[in-house]
């Protein structure tokens, strides 16, 4: 799946000229924890979330504000004040954000999001902003995943089993003993960790058609 088949079109947006006061409202309205920042141009310039907003000065937490390691102390202290003080959008969002495009697949977005601890990307197409894409819809995307299709019998299913764990966990199926009868899955054999162990019983849980897992690897 890409960013197209998950994202949000209907995106509610501020500019960098709004004030902190009408984001924090919009936010509130629309239960939402982040806003694009559109110029007039319809450049995405920024996003201003939740985040931001906690360190405010109303709040008592402007000592919160990030400390940008590319400035001075005095240049830090400055920034601090002005993110924690001004009613400006422009000068509390966070500049130049991470964006994706439509065709971009959901487990680089996925990535995208755990490397730079964000929680939500632009999606552009032509430079143009055309939807968003959160944590929300990455996890609506979770609830809703079927199965893969397995062919019916248990011969399909030991087959299945095995070429996953070759293809997919990198660990070798003909050192293991592997019996299906009924949809009930026993693996005897020796694995070298317990991460080994854990992917094995992962594999054949999320094949179509396994009723049940029984362990009887042992630790190499």
């Amino acid at each position: 799946m890409k960013a197209k088949d998950v994202m949000t079109v209907d995106v509610v947006s501020v500019s960098p000229d709004h004030s902190v006061r009408h984001a924090a409202r919009i936010m509130l309205d629309h239960r939402i924890s982040g806003l694009p920042v559109i110029d007039d141009d319809g450049r995405v310039v920024g996003i201003v979330t939740e985040g931001d907003l906690m360190r405010r000065s109303e709040l008592g937490a402007q000592a919160l504000a990030p400390v940008d390691r590319q400035f001075s102390t005095e240049e830090n202290n400055a920034g601090a004040y002005v993110k924690s003080h001004s009613w400006k959008v422009a000068d509390v969002m966070t500049e130049d954000p991470v964006k994706v495009e439509e065709e971009t697949p959901l487990p680089r977005i996925a990535a995208l999001m755990a490397e730079r601890g964000i929680k939500r990307v632009p999606v552009m197409r032509g430079g143009h902003l055309v939807g968003i894409v959160s944590r929300a819809e990455l996890l609506r995307v979770l609830i809703t995943a079927k199965f893969d299709a397995t062919a019916p019998g248990d011969d399909a299913i030991r087959r299945s089993i095995l070429t996953r764990l070759r293809e997919d966990a990198g660990i070798k199926g003909d050192e293991l003993a592997l019996t299906v009868a009924d949809g009930l899955v026993h693996v005897s054999g020796a694995v070298s960790s317990q991460s080994e162990r854990d992917a094995v019983r992962v594999v054949a849980e999320g094949v179509r058609g396994v009723k049940g897992f029984f362990d009887h690897l042992s630790l190499a």
